[in-house]
């Protein structure tokens, strides 16, 4: 099973408008190894209760149904490769 990256955010927000360029550019260098979701935390509420999400940018890295990672805030490309790279 590949690792998920949950991203949680939401239109209005500014710094998630920040943090997508990010994950667009790991989409492109990860491709079919790892599963980019995005969460708009609007339309997805019970889901963002379940995770416990309280402010956004929240991005969770999965693996195998568990959570291996979080993070709050806009977080640097080369930190999300760094855990990817350890869970690939």
């Amino acid at each position: 099973m590949k690792p998920i990256l949950l991203d949680f955010s939401a239109t209005w927000c500014g710094p998630c408008r920040m943090q997508k360029p990010i994950l667009e550019e790991l989409e492109k260098k990860y491709g079919d190894k790892v599963d980019f979701k995005v969460v708009d935390v609007d339309e997805n509420q019970e889901l963002a209760s379940k995770y416990g999400i309280h402010a956004v940018p929240t991005l969770i890295i999965e693996k195998d149904g568990t959570e291996v990672k979080r993070f709050m805030g806009v977080t640097q490309g080369s930190v999300l490769v760094s855990e990817l790279d350890k869970i690939l």
